[in-house]
């Protein structure tokens, strides 16, 4: 089945943020990528594949093209054999349903790299739910979609305004930490099994105003403590140490 104009065209809008919410689809693609996607519950609107491969391994019909169609509608230097339309879920944040868990929260993190790495990262260390500020990289961006090699099928992703969100966390008694290069040491710190943890956006840190919203300062030391070092560390290498460190207290 030959693709036409109209349909690159549409599969190639949903690089943008705006095409993707408007159409409620967002693009996946490799053959492992797009099995987990199918496995997970998430609605699975179309895959495409080329006529070389054979695919077995996706319990979904499958619409073959041609190798050169696949160059045209893949968002990657060098395409793979599979491409899927995969829904954008709708999901419910609510302040109660975060009461008994951890929580992390990202404050205008910009690298679709970074942010695919963090969910990740949340999906190993069993964190089910990602609060975003509306600045944040969209999750559903097609570079962030492949970094999460699949975890974004089980990690809910939300965005909403933090300092507001911080607020209700912090009326429902949760904790509210922060990264800072400047607070309390995290090995020396009493870390619980909920609450909520903001990162900061990749050049500027934490904002002032999630800052004001924040009951805890953790600081991550370098080794030695007086040794001449990096300013400081990646967001998502620092995620997974805070992350590492709160679970190994429990």
């Amino acid at each position: 089945m030959a693709l036409t104009k109209a349909d690159i065209l549409f599969i190639r809008s949903l690089v943008d943020r705006r095409e993707r919410a408007e159409a409620h689809l967002f693009v996946a693609e490799g053959a492992k990528l797009i099995e987990e996607l199918c496995g997970s519950g998430l609605a699975v609107r179309r895959i495409y594949a080329t006529a070389s491969v054979t695919p077995a391994m996706i319990d979904h019909e499958v619409i073959e093209i041609s190798s050169k169609e696949m160059e045209r509608i893949s968002q990657l230097k060098t395409p793979t054999p599979f491409l899927a339309l995969i829904g954008i879920p709708r999901r419910t944040l609510r302040i109660a349903d975060l009461t008994d868990r951890l929580t992390l929260a990202l404050d205008d993190v910009q690298d679709p790299g970074n942010l695919g790495t963090i969910i990740r990262l949340a999906d190993w260390f069993g964190i089910r739910d990602i609060v975003c500020s509306p600045h944040t990289v969209d999750c559903f961006n097609p570079k962030v979609v492949q970094a999460t090699m699949g975890a974004i099928a089980r990690v809910r992703v939300h965005y909403t305004e933090l300092p507001a969100f911080l607020n209700k966390a912090d009326a429902a008694g949760l904790p509210r930490y922060g990264t800072f290069l400047e607070g309390e040491n995290i090995y020396q710190s009493a870390l619980p099994s909920a609450g909520i943890v903001v990162m900061g956006n990749e050049g500027n840190g934490i904002s002032a105003s999630v800052a004001a919203q924040l009951s805890h300062r953790l600081f991550i030391p370098p080794y030695p403590a007086d040794a001449q070092t990096s300013e400081s560390l990646n967001v998502a290498t620092a995620t997974a140490i805070i992350c590492s460190e709160f679970r190994r207290r429990l």
